[in-house]
């Protein structure tokens, strides 16, 4: 190992690194985010600017993942993210001297094999990134970015001695606002994050098991989240559902566990038109039906969803209830099939569960 790695590495150890993952709070956001931007209600997210990095604040992610089937009708998943933390507040510092650091996670799922890989980088130096316009989200020679001038399509690529996958995003729909107009509160305290979506993707392309190729098609979610601001010290992990109904319509759900029990729900629901609408946090309930051992971890791997007023009342279930990514900042992630007043499919994310 070089000393330059090693000097990244000891970096990345040290910096209050995010994950989706880590175990500390929403997205690692357990400490203060005194001296970054803040985020405020009311702010106008435009676009395609906001597709690109936000340095001023903590923490953002570029999130994707895509149910998808092949010939056969077998189902399978991929994900990928890049996250983006900063170390230190403004002003930034160029090249080595960056307090960008960058993780990217890239993972696929069939029935019965779920491979994962990490990757981390310094900022500063263009080994990782993201631009606006043409967009593009990167880490080494992991890639997210569009085709042309416009936003969509999008070309999804990944490479590693065990897994791969080189997916084509298309949509023409707008991406949707999270929350309220993209504020999204994450606790009764009043943290929030900045959050749109792009739930309509259609999906093509391959994915690599080793050495062995499925060409593959479906549907896929994309999600843009930054924000700054710490989470109550007493929330310990999430639930995030993301689902395709077969009506058309999309929902997405999450519930931020607190340690009393007293845990925080939202969500929101996007119709055929893609028009977003909060979802009253009492509205929602979100029940763990069935756990598996997962990497010496209780998890549940069927819950039953139920939306009062939408008429939503389904069962969630895995495909793969071994869908851990042990990487630095270990997590459940993986596809799930709906059945019961509405039929369809989704993701779901789960953090913080800890070891037996």
């Amino acid at each position: 190992m070089s000393v330059s790695r090693r000097m990244i590495l000891a970096m990345l150890a040290a910096a209050p690194f995010p994950a989706r993952a880590q175990q500390e709070g929403f997205a690692g956001l357990g400490s203060s985010g005194e001296g970054f931007a803040r985020v405020q209600p009311g702010r106008a997210l435009i676009f395609p600017a906001d597709h690109g990095p936000h340095p001023a604040y903590r923490i953002e992610w570029w999130y994707v993942t895509a149910n998808l089937t092949d010939a056969d009708g077998a189902a399978y998943g991929a994900q990928f993210t890049l996250f983006r933390q900063a170390a230190a507040p403004p002003p930034q510092r160029e090249g080595w001297e960056s307090q960008q650091f960058w993780m990217g996670h890239a993972a696929i799922t069939s029935a019965d094999e779920h491979l994962h890989a990490e990757k981390l980088a310094r900022g500063g130096v263009g080994q990782a990134g993201a631009v606006a316009q043409p967009f593009a989200a990167w880490i080494d020679d992991w890639r997210f970015a569009s085709e042309g001038a416009a936003f969509s399509p999008l070309r999804l690529r990944v490479e590693t001695p065990k897994l791969g996958y080189d997916l084509r995003f298309a949509t023409d729909a707008p991406m949707v606002k999270q929350g309220d107009g993209g504020y999204s509160v994450k606790s009764d305290r009043g943290q929030a994050s900045y959050y749109v979506s792009q739930p309509f993707f259609k999906v093509e392309g391959a994915l690599s098991f080793g050495e062995r190729e499925v060409a593959v098609s479906g549907q896929g979610w994309m999600d843009r989240e930054w924000s700054s601001q710490p989470l109550a010290p007493d929330q310990e992990g999430w639930d995030w559902f993301s689902l395709h109904l077969t009506s058309g319509a999309k929902v997405m759900l999450f519930r931020l566990r607190h340690e009393g029990g007293e845990h925080y729900f939202a969500g929101n629901w996007i119709d055929l038109n893609g028009a977003s609408t909060p979802i009253p946090s009492q509205a929602i309930s979100m029940q763990p039906l069935e756990t598996a051992l997962v990497a010496g971890r209780d998890v549940p791997i069927r819950w039953r969803l139920r939306i009062d007023g939408r008429g939503l009342d389904v069962e969630a279930l895995a495909l793969n209830p071994q869908s851990w990514n042990g990487t630095g900042f270990p997590y459940w992630e993986g596809p799930i099939r709906l059945s019961g007043s509405d039929a369809g499919i989704g993701y779901l994310e789960m953090t913080g569960y800890r070891p037996r």
